[in-house]
Order: C-alpha cells, then sequence, then structure tokens
C-alpha cells in the first residue's frame, strides 16, 4: 500500500474529521492509499453522529472521486447512517464510487435488508475495496 503522507495530513487537516464528535461518539480519519480516500470509521452511527460520517464522505470534487468507507470500527448504523451511505454514492459523482469494507455483520444484514448491498459494494478488506 503506497500512502500519500502529505495529502493525508492535507486531508485529515481540512476535513477537521480527525477526532471524536465526543466521549462516545464517532471517529472518522481520513488518508490517501494508492490516489483513493479511505475513510476509517469508529463508533456508532446514529442521528447524533451522522454528520460527521456525511461531512467525511463527502468529496471536494465529485468528478471520478473514490473512496472506501472501513467499517470495521461501527457496530450499529441506524436509519440516519443509511441515508449518509446513500447520499455519500450520489456524492460521487457518475465516474466516482464508494465501497465499503470490513463490514460487520449486523451492519452488513442492515444494508442487505434494505437492499444497499447492489449499489454499495461491501468487500472484506480495504485492499479488497481498492482492488475492487
Amino acid at each position: 500500500m503506497n500512502v500519500d503522507e502529505d495529502h493525508v495530513a492535507d486531508t485529515a487537516d481540512t476535513a477537521g474529521t480527525n477526532e471524536p464528535a465526543e466521549p462516545d461518539g464517532l471517529s472518522v480519519t481520513r488518508s490517501v492509499v494508492d490516489g483513493v480516500t479511505v475513510v476509517t470509521v469508529t463508533g456508532e452511527v446514529d442521528h447524533h453522529t451522522s454528520g460527521t460520517l456525511r461531512q467525511a464522505l463527502t468529496p471536494a470534487d465529485p468528478d471520478g472521486a473514490r473512496t472506501v468507507a472501513d467499517l470495521s470500527g461501527v457496530p450499529f448504523m441506524d436509519s440516519s447512517g443509511i441515508n449518509v451511505l446513500i447520499a455519500g454514492h450520489q456524492a460521487h459523482g457518475p465516474t466516482g464510487w464508494l465501497r465499503l469494507a470490513c463490514v460487520r455483520r449486523p451492519v452488513l444484514r442492515t444494508l442487505e435488508i434494505v437492499g444497499l448491498t447492489p449499489l454499495l459494494p461491501c468487500y472484506p478488506t480495504v485492499r479488497d475495496a481498492l482492488e475492487g
């Protein structure tokens, strides 16, 4: 994995999402791996924390943007999170993509129930999502 260290710092600083919203809140970090933004999410995604995730999944330039959301640290996601994932997918425009990686079983089950897995591909690892 090639990480663009300078771009990681720039993205992290400008995104303003590298710290949890509150002690029990959501932590979101952004990095760039092989030219793809990797958003690592830790904590529960609900109506109190979904704004942080929405901000992190919205690309600055949607034309051809590519993002992998690492959800390995997300044990729970409510409908607010589902709406954020849909908005994130739409924000990537027709030539970009949003892929999910390391989705825990309870969250994956919710995505399957609402029919999002055909729209948002889920991969077992970040590397698999990057290689698509």
